[in-house]
């Protein structure tokens, strides 16, 4: 019998292919998956057009808005921006793209996309 967390790696990683099936279907390029950097991780990295797409990808069994906003504080906000940009860093091709951050939630199969869900704060 799996432990908790193995069952919320299971839903997590489920959750990510939904989300990247999701953004295929609206027309994105997904050109990286599970990118990690020292400063963290980005779930999925995709094109929309000429805009760079850095996205969260968060699956739970019920979507609670008040729990949202503890897990993509701005401590991880700050990790995902972080990571975004080593992976421009490391990827310069990339470099002239506007960028944005978006944020899936998947919830029982059904996929909610938000897009610039967050900026980098100057």
């Amino acid at each position: 019998m799996p432990d908790s967390s193995g069952r919320n790696r299971a839903a997590g990683k489920k959750g990510e292919e939904l989300a990247a099936s999701a953004l295929v279907s609206a027309g994105m390029e997904i050109i990286a998956r599970n990118f990690y950097s020292k400063y963290g991780e980005v779930d999925i990295i995709a094109i929309d057009g000429e805009t760079i797409v850095f996205v969260e990808v968060k699956a739970w069994a019920s979507i609670d808005f008040d729990n949202l906003r503890y897990s993509l504080d701005t401590k991880k906000q700050s990790k995902i921006i972080k990571t975004a940009k080593y992976f421009l860093f490391e990827n310069r091709k990339y470099s002239n793209m506007s960028i944005r951050f978006d944020v899936v939630f998947v919830q029982n199969n059904q996929v909610t996309h938000l897009a610039s869900a967050f900026t980098e704060s100057v």
